[in-house]
């Protein structure tokens, strides 16, 4: 590998599940090309959600300017439409200012949002809410159901137990009158783009979480939803779902002690962190790195240079979604 990182012209993109470590090889890179971070995490938007979403203190991100981190004010709704118009803008100005954009987050949505041809079809709160209240009674076999008989390709390619992303299909029908399916993205890049994959042992990836999850505890995430909470944060449907603010809501409401909020905290981690993998895993496009490696940002920066380089195919394109 050269000693002059290449011109900038692709888009580095650094996924992976919760606790890989993505921050900091994102950190790394952005030092070492001479780039700018933006942030693919919905959570880590919001102003205050800091410990519990582990975003990096503005003092420990040596001097790399940071965009889409601290947009949103608690009482606001995240949108990927939003993002993706704004995450887009932001990485168009980092290469029209000859820097590179590194993309790093575990929102899968997001990042494929930012760096795919996706189209996103409309929503409506009202038509949302009823849905999710038909959802709540009915419960989610029964919504899967009803999605199977409307848009057969969507209803198999979802997970049989994401509410959540279940209710959204059903919405879009309902909106659009056309397939959910139709709008489910394309492994497409938008613009010449390189994708690093954080992978770790599953053993390890559980000691991390659980670790994680007790440090945030300990250094203060009640006291910051305690805060949160006087600003509205149980109001909000994106911020009050994230994981960890849902449990830690729950405790100052009395329904979890500290110890069951921690350990539901830690379970929900690691379901998100298996609904992370399936998402990234099946991408042909993602250059998987072992997280532990002790020569991890050299062996990224290689693969970053071989993409320069074409020698990787950016821009990948594949077509089963």
């Amino acid at each position: 590998m050269s000693t002059d990182p290449p011109t900038p012209h692709l888009v580095v993109a650094v996924v992976g599940a919760t606790a890989t470590g993505k921050s900091a090889l994102a950190l790394d890179l952005a030092e070492r090309l001479g780039g700018e971070i933006v942030g693919a995490d919905a959570s880590q938007l919001y102003r205050g959600m800091d410990i519990g979403t582990a975003k990096v203190p503005a003092e420990q991100r040596r001097g790399v300017p940071h965009h889409q981190i601290d947009v949103l004010d608690i009482e606001e709704d995240a949108s990927v439409a939003a993002y993706q118009r704004e995450s887009r803008a932001d990485l168009d100005g980092i290469l029209d200012r000859d820097r590179w954009p590194i993309l790093v987050g575990g929102s899968g949505l997001y990042v494929r949002a930012a760096t795919d041809r996706l189209e996103i079809p409309p929503t409506d709160p009202e038509v949302r809410a009823r849905l999710e209240a038909e959802a709540e009674r009915v419960g989610t076999p029964e919504m899967l159901a009803r999605l199977h008989a409307l848009d057969p390709e969507a209803a198999g390619r979802l997970e049989p137990n994401n509410t959540r992303r279940i209710v959204r299909a059903l919405e879009v029908v309902e909106l659009t009158g056309r397939p959910f399916s139709a709008t489910m993205p394309r492994r497409e890049y938008l613009r010449p783009t390189i994708t690093l994959g954080l992978g770790l042992d599953r053993h390890l990836l559980d000691e991390r979480i659980a670790r994680r999850t007790a440090a945030m505890w300990a250094d203060g995430l009640l006291d910051e939803v305690a805060a949160l909470e006087e600003r509205g944060l149980s109001r909000t449907r994106t911020a009050s779902r994230a994981v960890g603010y849902r449990e830690a809501l729950a405790e100052l409401s009395g329904r979890l002690t500290r110890g069951e909020a921690i350990e539901a905290t830690t379970t929900a981690t690691r379901r998100l962190v298996r609904r992370q993998e399936s998402w990234f895993r099946p991408d042909p496009r993602i250059v998987w790195l072992d997280a532990t490696d002790p020569r991890l940002l050299e062996h990224a920066l290689g693969v970053v240079e071989a993409a320069g380089r074409g020698d990787l195919g950016v821009p990948g394109r594949s077509d089963d979604g």
